[in-house]
C-alpha cells in the first residue's frame, strides 16, 4: 500500500514522504517507474525480504539507508525487529516497511489529519523528517527497556519469595529479549556516524546537531540494555544458587535419613540371615523386643550424635 503526504514548502519547492507498507511487486513497480531506483534496493524493500545488516549506500540521486527498530510481538511475546527501508532525495522521503510500525505509521496519520504538524514535519526537508520518525522509533526503544525493567523486578520477587523453579522459565524469556534487543541496536550509531561524517552531499550543518541527538539516544539504548543484561546474568546466577542450595538441602537430608536408619538395617539384614543356625538373642525370651531395642538404640545414639554436631 502506497500513501503519499505532500507540504508546499515555497513556490518552487514542496515537500513529499510517500509511505509504502508491505511492499509487493506494484509498489515496487511504481517506485521504479517514478523514481529509477538501483535495482538491488528495490529488491531488498520487497514484502518478507529482510537484509542481513543495517547499511546507507549514497546514489546520484538519492541515499538508501536501511535502519532497523526492536519491537515487541505481542502474539509470539518477543522483541522482533522491524526493518525501515529509507529512500532520501532532494525533496522526498520514501519510508518502505513490511511490519506494523505503530510509531511511523502515528506520525504520519498525525500528519495527514493536522495540517500544522504538516507543516512542522514536513515544512523543511527530508532529513528533518527522517530525524522525526527516528528519534519516535527510538523513544519506543526506552518504552521496551522500560517494560523489560519491570519484568525484571517480578521476576527478582519470583526468586526471593522461593519461587525459583517458576523463574527458570521467565529468565531465559528475558535473556533472549535482551540479546534479540541487543542484536538489533548493536549497529544504529555507527550507521548514523556515517551518514552525517561520510555523505556531506545530502546533510547540512544544521541536520548534525540532531543526528548527534540521535546518536546520544543510541548510546544511552545500549547502555540501558547492557545493564539490564548484566542484571539478568545475575538473577539468573542468584537463582541457580537458590536451587543448588535447595537440592543440596535434599541431598543433606536424605543422606542424615539413611544413616539414621543404617542401624536398623544393618541388624534386621544380619538377624534375618538364613545361613547361621545360631545367632545371640535366638531362643531367648523377649527376644524379639530385646532386638527391635537394640535396634531403636542405635538409631536413638546416630541422632544425638547428629543433632550434638548440629547437623540437624
Amino acid at each position: 500500500m502506497i500513501e503519499i503526504l505532500a507540504n508546499k514548502i515555497s513556490e518552487k519547492q514542496s515537500m513529499r514522504w510517500i509511505n509504502v507498507t508491505n511492499a509487493k511487486k506494484k509498489e515496487i513497480e511504481y517506485l521504479k517507474k517514478n523514481f529509477n531506483f538501483d535495482l538491488k534496493h528495490l529488491r531488498d524493500s520487497l514484502g518478507n525480504i529482510y537484509a542481513q545488516r543495517l547499511k546507507i549506500e549514497e546514489n546520484k540521486n538519492y541515499l538508501f539507508l536501511i535502519l532497523r527498530f526492536p519491537r515487541f510481538d505481542e502474539e509470539a511475546q518477543e522483541i522482533v525487529a522491524s526493518e525501515v527501508d529509507c529512500f532520501i532525495g532532494k525533496n522526498y522521503l520514501i519510508t518502505v516497511h513490511n511490519r506494523d510500525l505503530k510509531d511511523l505509521n502515528g506520525l504520519f496519520n498525525l500528519c495527514k489529519k493536522d495540517k500544522e504538524s504538516l507543516g512542522n514535519y514536513l515544512g523543511q526537508d527530508p532529513l528533518h523528517l527522517l530525524h522525526a520518525i527516528s528519534n519516535r522509533s527510538l523513544n519506543e526503544c526506552f518504552n521496551i527497556l522500560d517494560a523489560i525493567n519491570v519484568n525484571i523486578s517480578e521476576v527478582e520477587e519470583q526468586i526471593f519469595s522461593g519461587q525459583q523453579e517458576e523463574s527458570i522459565n521467565d529468565i531465559m524469556i528475558l535473556k533472549h529479549n535482551v540479546i534479540n534487543f541487543r542484536r538489533i541496536m548493536r549497529s544504529h550509531r555507527s550507521i548514523l556516524r556515517k551518514l552525517i561524517v561520510n555523505h556531506k552531499k545530502f546533510v547540512k550543518q544544521t541536520h548534525i546537531s540532531l543526528y548527534n541527538s540521535l546518536i546520544q539516544h543510541t548510546i544511552d539504548i545500549w547502555d540501558m540494555a547492557k545493564n539490564q543484561k548484566e542484571m539478568i546474568e545475575a538473577l539468573e546466577y542468584t537463582n541457580d544458587s537458590k536451587v543448588s542450595f535447595k537440592m543440596n538441602d535434599v541431598m543433606k537430608t536424605l543422606t542424615i535419613f539413611s544413616v539414621i536408619v543404617f542401624p536398623l538395617t544393618f541388624i534386621a539384614s544380619l538377624f534375618g540371615m538364613n545361613t547361621m543356625k545360631s545367632m545371640p538373642l535366638l531362643d531367648t525370651p523377649n527376644d524379639f523386643w530385646i532386638i527391635i531395642g537394640v535396634m531403636l538404640t542405635g538409631v536413638l545414639i546416630t541422632f544425638g550424635f547428629f543433632k550434638k554436631k548440629g547437623w540437624i
